[in-house]
């Protein structure tokens, strides 16, 4: 919100005014009107602020005759001004009726107007017009000394008074939507710049500054409770503080884009500035963190470069009980993975590791066959798709009975999928009054990942690389053939989003087994080919690093357990062991020059 700058007025200059003498272009000054209506305290409200002003009225007449400019007692002021105008009449209209008078600017002032509530308008205060194309409007004297005075502080209540400026005891704000104007589409970079609001954070900050005497609003859902709190008895320092808090986070927050827009402008590329800030908005109370003694809470991440990202934390829930901590991380898990695939897929997660992978056409087998994978640790899982989810799918999965003895119907804890068919919702629905049923966008590529460590964060981009993106090299005598380097993909890409050290075998583009999360890659394999059974005969192994040890080691165990082909990143001292090896076993092994640890 732009403001009105003005300098101060030398008692000369008001003299010479006065007299109907020229001031010096140099020294063209304002002289406070004594206690126009305008000059009240103020009132809260939520975005964003606009303040705008007009030519010279009824106090410009008392300064020439003379009179003196002291603010008249008992007159409660609210100054709002908002771009965001919701529930705008009910404030209005709930202040004038607690006697406050109304302050306010452009827009605002004529919105209130129109709902029949009484207004003076800013110009009327400060008695300058507005200027630079609205760039000044507001950021005077007579608006922020009526803002920033403490009450408690004699010397400024006689400041006051000599300039004949009036105390706000209310401000409600809130600020130009620089976030919606610069996601909405292309602008340009001068566009953008002239919709940095100025005068409304510097509105907001004083207020919330000077809180022990005015009340700051910035969200239109505070003013019932302002309302309220004016009609008591009692001051309570605590409320105040609270909405002090809020107005610095809403100023916060809004700094934090123009930031981000500005550095994305200007920084060539770099996506590590020296320093930046991340507006995370409360969109939860959880019942409990990782464990029922952590308390936890979901937080919406509201910086630029995730805006229409997609992701679990924009997800759209249809049913269910409320998400968990646990949920929202195995969820995540599931749709980054199941998002990864261009066929239909069917992703099982279990402790955010995929358990289940099968990509088919038909999606009610890809279903069955990712469950197949690991039915144990899929029963309590989360279940995700990357097609719309229809009746016959919808049936599939309510009534699906566990491959391990075919009676007990599988039991999940979330399903997640792009969309579904009304029908398909309907019947989804009536698997369990708890099951968590989510809509997602598919997740946005190139995002900045950060993770927090003790005392610090760690960012890096993304791990968007897919097997289109690299090369599969083959160094051993036997090439694998089309189905065989088909299948060494797919693994690839599962083995991409299971916890390191990680093991994945995979054939006919179903995932067999894996191993995650072990100390050393030996029991990780162990681990991969006991699911997989009798079935990894001849099928795709990839590893998510290189094997460091190859004779006697997990490259001649999966050798030695019939293993077709083997993609691996390579960059061991020991690759020429590797290639050995599999020369000698007649498997193909494949090198991708990329590694996928995940921690």
């Amino acid at each position: 919100m732009p403001l009105y700058l003005a300098p101060p007025c030398s008692p000369a200059a008001a003299a010479k005014l006065v007299a109907g003498v020229r001031a010096s272009p140099h020294s063209r000054h304002l002289i406070r009107s004594p206690h126009h209506p305008a000059s009240r305290r103020i009132s809260l409200s939520s975005s964003s602020s606009s303040v705008t002003e007009s030519g010279p009225g009824p106090a410009m007449a008392a300064a020439e005759a003379g009179a003196s400019a002291a603010p008249s007692s008992g007159v409660k002021q609210a100054l709002i001004s908002l771009s965001d105008k919701t529930d705008l009449a009910n404030l209005g209209r709930g202040l004038q009726s607690l006697g406050f008078s109304i302050i306010s600017t452009g827009g605002t002032a004529s919105s209130l107007e129109a709902a029949g509530v009484n207004v003076t308008k800013v110009e009327h205060i400060t008695h300058f017009p507005e200027m630079l194309d609205g760039r000044v409007k507001t950021l005077h004297p007579s608006i922020h000394g009526g803002i920033l005075a403490r009450r408690d502080q004699e010397h400024h209540l006689k400041a006051l008074n000599e300039h004949g400026i009036g105390t706000f005891d209310v401000v409600v704000v809130n600020l130009y939507p620089f976030y919606n104007k610069v996601t909405s589409g292309p602008i340009s970079f001068e566009d953008g710049i002239e919709n940095i609001d100025i005068g409304g954070p510097t509105m907001i900050r004083a207020a919330a500054k000077n809180h022990k005497d005015v009340l700051v609003v910035v969200d239109h859902e505070d003013y019932p409770a302002l309302l309220e709190y004016l009609q008591g008895k009692q001051d309570d320092q605590q409320f105040r503080k609270m909405l002090a808090w809020k107005a610095f986070q809403h100023v916060a927050s809004y700094d934090s884009a123009v930031s981000e827009w500005l550095w994305k402008q200007s920084s060539k590329g770099d996506i590590f500035p020296p320093s930046f800030t991340v507006p995370l908005s409360l969109k939860s109370t959880l019942r409990y963190g990782e464990n029922p003694h952590q308390k936890a809470a979901f937080y919406g991440d509201k910086s630029l470069s995730v805006f229409n990202a997609g992701g679990i934390a924009t997800a759209v829930q249809h049913h269910g009980k409320e998400m968990s901590y646990n949920n929202y991380l195995d969820a995540d898990a599931a749709w980054n993975c199941v998002s990864e695939f261009a066929n239909p897929t069917c992703v099982v997660v279990k402790h955010t590791n995929p358990c289940g992978v099968a990509s088919r056409q038909d999606i009610l087998e890809a279903y069955r066959l990712a469950v197949k994978g690991d039915p144990v640790s899929a029963f309590g899982g989360i279940v995700a798709f990357n097609t719309t989810i229809d009746e016959d799918l919808a049936k599939e999965i309510r009534e699906f009975r566990s491959p391990t003895d075919g009676e007990t119907r599988m039991f999940y804890e979330i399903v997640v999928a792009p969309g579904y068919t009304e029908k398909g919702l309907q019947v989804l629905k009536g698997k369990s009054k708890t099951l968590r049923i989510l809509e997602a966008k598919r997740s946005g590529k190139g995002m900045l990942s950060l993770r927090q460590v003790g005392g610090g964060w760690l960012a890096q981009e993304s791990d968007d690389l897919a097997p289109e993106d690299i090369a599969f090299t083959t160094v051993s005598q036997k090439a694998p053939t089309d189905s065989e380097l088909s299948d060494a993909k797919f693994a690839w890409l599962c083995v991409k989003h299971v916890k390191s050290n990680a093991i994945v075998i995979a054939k006919n583009n179903c995932m067999l087994g894996m191993g995650s999360g072990q100390p050393n890659r030996v029991d990780s394999l162990r681990l991969a080919f006991r699911k997989a059974g009798e079935e990894a005969k001849g099928a795709a192994l990839a590893s998510d690093a290189f094997f460091p040890f190859a004779w006697k080691d997990a490259v001649e165990e999966a050798c030695e357990n019939g293993i077709g082909v083997i993609a691996e990143p390579g960059g061991s001292m020991r690759d020429k062991d590797a290639i050995d090896c599999c020369d000698k076993y007649g498997v193909s092994l494949v090198f991708t020059a990329v590694r996928h640890f995940r921690h």
